[in-house]
C-alpha cells in the first residue's frame, strides 16, 4: 500500500498562535494547489478571534520558498496562478491577528512576496531574498506594488530589473527584516517571540495591528483620526485596559481576560 501524500501545507496551533508551514521541501515550491491551499488555511484562521499570532514559514533548512513553480507561467495557468496568489496575499495582508514569516535560506519570487507581505520578518544570516522573475521574462506584481512605499520606487525597480539577491543584512538595513538572527538559531527566535506576545493582551495585540496599519495606509492625518478612534472605541471599554493600569499601578504582573 503506497503511502499518503504529504499535505503540502501544515498547520500546528499552540494556544494563541499558529504556524503555518508550506510543507514542500527542499525548495518549498509554489505550485498552485499548494497557493489554493495555504488560502484556504488563512481563511480559516482569520476566522479565529483568539489567534493572536501567525508564523509562516518553509520546511527544512534550504527555503522559506525559492518561489511559484515555473510551470505555472505558462499562458494556460498564469491568470489561475497570478488570481490564487493575489487572493492568498489579500487575505494575509487582511488578518487581525499579527503575522511573521519566518525565513531561512532562498526566499524568492513569489517567496519574497509572502514574506514581504507578512508584518514581521524574523531570518536567519543565510537568508537571501530576490525578486529574479526577469530571468524567465516577468515581473513580480506583488512586489512592484508592495515594495516601493518601504523601499523606494528605484531601489525597488533596480530589483525587479536585475533579479540580484539581497543579503539578509542588505534586508535588515532596508527595514525588510524585522529581526535577523543567527544561522541556526531561527526556531529559538521563533519561540522567543511567540513568549513576548503571549505575555500580552489578545485583543489589545490585535487593535495595535489595525492602528498601526491605518498608519501604513493611510496619509497622516486620516491616520491619526482613525487611530484615536480605535484607541477610543474599541480599545477603551476592554477589561484588559481597566486591568493592565491596575496592575501597573499596583506592582503586580497583569492578569489578562482577553476581552
Amino acid at each position: 500500500m503506497a503511502d499518503s501524500p504529504q499535505p503540502t501545507v501544515l498547520v500546528h496551533r499552540d494556544g494563541g498562535a499558529a504556524t503555518v508551514t508550506l510543507n514542500r521541501p527542499p525548495l518549498n515550491i509554489l505550485d498552485i494547489p499548494t497557493i489554493d491551499r495555504l488560502g484556504e488555511v488563512i481563511a480559516e484562521l482569520a476566522a479565529d478571534p483568539g489567534l493572536q499570532v501567525i508564523f509562516l514559514r518553509g520546511a527544512g533548512d534550504r527555503a522559506f520558498s525559492a518561489g511559484v513553480a515555473i510551470q505555472d507561467h505558462t499562458p494556460d495557468k498564469v491568470v489561475p496562478m497570478l488570481d490564487s496568489l493575489h487572493g492568498t496575499i489579500r487575505r494575509l495582508r487582511d488578518l487581525d491577528a499579527v503575522t511573521v514569516a519566518a525565513v531561512q535560506g532562498h526566499c524568492l519570487g513569489g517567496g519574497m512576496e509572502l514574506a514581504m507581505s507578512c508584518d514581521l520578518v524574523i531570518a536567519t544570516d543565510d537568508a537571501r531574498f530576490a525578486q529574479p522573475e526577469i530571468e524567465v521574462g516577468c515581473y513580480p506584481p506583488v512586489a512592484s506594488a508592495l515594495l516601493p512605499s518601504r523601499i523606494g520606487a528605484g531601489l525597488t525597480l533596480d530589483l525587479a530589473l536585475t533579479g540580484r539577491s539581497l543579503t539578509c543584512e542588505d534586508a535588515e538595513r532596508l527595514g525588510l527584516v524585522t529581526r535577523r538572527v543567527p544561522r541556526g538559531g531561527l526556531d529559538e527566535a521563533v519561540e522567543r517571540f511567540r513568549t513576548e506576545i503571549a505575555s500580552k493582551s489578545v485583543p489589545v495585540t490585535r487593535l495595535a495591528k489595525k492602528a498601526v496599519r491605518a498608519g501604513r495606509d493611510l496619509p497622516f492625518s486620516e491616520a491619526l483620526a482613525e487611530t484615536e478612534r480605535i484607541y477610543r472605541d474599541e480599545l477603551l471599554p476592554l477589561e484588559d485596559l481597566t486591568e493592565g493600569v491596575a496592575a501597573f499601578l499596583e506592582k503586580r504582573r497583569p492578569l489578562w481576560r482577553h476581552r
